[in-house]
C-alpha cells in the first residue's frame, strides 16, 4: 500500500523521498551553527535553553525577501537572499538592543530543487555564523499550482536576547539629540516592486545583464547586493546609545517614527551623505518624485542612531562610516519626519 500512496502523491507533485533528503542536507549545514544552548533540533520543536541572564527579555521578529527573490531566481544565483533573510531579521531586534540566539526558516516553492534550496540555505548558515546565531530548525514545503516554475518564498524567523535594563525603546530620546547614519549596501530588502516596474525587469530579463558605469557593475549585481547586518558594528556602542531605526520598508518616514517619544520628530538634513548611485538611477529612469524615494528606499542609509550630542565623538571614533545625518527637534505639527 505505501508505494501507491508514494506514487500518488508523486503524480500530484510532491516527492517525499526527495523531500526528506533535502531536510536531511538542510539539518547538516544547521548543526555547524549550533550554540552551545541548544539541546536539539530534530524534534516537532527546537529546543535552546537560555542561560546566563539576570532578567532576560526575549525579542522575535519575522520577515520576509520579499520580490527580491524574483531577481534571484532570474539571475540563478540564491545564496545572497539566504544572507539577507538573516541580516534583515537581526537587524530588526537590534533596534531593541537584543543579541540573535536562533533563527528558523521558511522555503516553500512549487518544485523542490536541491540545488536551490542549497544555496539558499549556504546563505542563511554563514550569516548566521557571522553573529553567532544558531540555525535551529525550519520547514521546507513543496506546494505544487502554488508556486510558479522556478519563484519560491523565502521567510525568517528569528528571537534574541537582551537584559531588562539594557533595552531600547527610545523613551529617553528628547529634543537636541544626535541622528547619526550608517551607510546601506543599496536596496537592501525594500522596494524591489518598483524597482521591477521601473526597469521592466518581467518582461526583459535580459535588462538585468546591463552594465551600468555609475554603478559599477552590472543592474542585477547591483540588485543582489546583501542587506548588509549591523549587529557586529553596533554591539560595542549599544550602552551609548537612546534608540536605533532600522530603515527598511517605509523608508525614513515610516520607520524612524516607530522610536520617537511623543512631542519629538525627526529632522533629516538629506544633503549630510551621498546618495548611492543606485537610488539616483531609479528617480531618474522611473520619474519618481524625491518625496516618495524617501518613503520607499533606504537611499543610503541602513540603520539611523539616536544619542545625545556628547556621545557621538566616541560613537563615530568606534564607527568611521557613519555619519551625523540630523537631530531631533521639538514637534510643531503632525509631521514626526522632516527631511530637507
Amino acid at each position: 500500500m505505501a508505494p501507491t500512496i508514494k506514487k500518488a502523491y508523486a503524480l500530484a507533485g510532491v516527492d517525499i523521498n526527495l523531500a526528506d533528503k533535502v531536510k536531511k542536507i538542510i539539518a547538516r549545514q544547521a548543526r555547524t551553527t549550533f550554540r552551545s544552548e541548544v539541546i536539539g533540533s530534530e524534534f516537532f520543536g527546537s529546543m535552546f535553553q537560555l542561560q546566563g541572564y539576570d532578567e532576560p527579555i526575549l525579542v522575535s521578529s519575522t520577515d520576509g525577501v520579499g520580490t527580491k527573490l524574483r531577481i534571484a531566481s532570474l539571475l540563478g544565483k540564491h545564496d545572497t537572499v539566504g544572507m539577507d533573510i538573516v541580516n534583515h531579521c537581526v537587524n530588526d531586534i537590534l533596534c531593541c538592543g537584543a543579541e540573535p540566539l536562533f533563527f528558523l526558516d521558511y522555503i516553500a516553492m512549487g518544485k523542490l530543487r536541491t540545488e536551490q534550496i542549497e544555496a539558499v540555505i549556504s546563505g542563511i548558515v554563514r550569516a548566521c555564523r557571522e553573529v553567532g546565531c544558531s540555525l535551529i530548525g525550519g520547514e521546507t514545503a513543496e506546494m505544487p499550482g502554488i508556486y510558479s516554475e522556478g519563484n519560491y518564498d523565502l521567510v525568517g524567523f528569528i528571537v534574541g536576547v537582551v537584559e531588562k535594563k539594557n533595552i531600547l525603546d527610545g523613551s529617553s530620546i528628547t529634543a537636541g539629540d544626535v541622528i547619526i547614519g550608517l551607510p546601506s549596501s543599496g536596496l537592501h530588502t525594500n522596494g524591489y516592486s518598483l524597482v521591477r516596474k521601473v526597469f521592466s525587469i518581467d518582461a526583459n530579463p535580459a535588462c538585468l545583464d546591463k552594465f551600468y558605469p555609475e554603478l559599477g557593475k552590472s543592474l542585477g549585481e547591483e540588485l543582489l547586493q546583501v542587506h548588509r547586518c549591523y549587529y557586529p558594528q553596533l554591539k560595542p556602542v549599544l550602552h551609548l546609545i537612546k534608540g536605533l531605526a532600522h530603515i527598511t520598508g517605509g523608508g525614513f518616514i515610516g520607520n524612524i517614527p516607530r522610536i520617537l517619544p511623543e512631542g519629538v520628530a525627526a529632522h533629516i538634513k538629506k544633503h549630510s551623505w551621498d546618495i548611492l548611485p543606485i537610488f539616483k538611477l531609479i528617480q531618474k529612469k522611473g520619474d519618481v518624485d524625491e518625496t516618495e524615494m524617501y518613503q520607499v528606499f533606504n537611499m543610503g542609509i541602513g540603520m539611523t542612531i539616536v544619542c545625545s550630542p556628547q556621545q557621538v565623538t566616541q560613537i563615530i571614533s568606534i564607527l568611521p562610516q557613519a555619519k551625523v545625518i540630523g537631530e531631533i527637534i521639538k514637534r510643531k505639527d503632525r509631521d514626526r519626519v522632516i527631511i530637507n
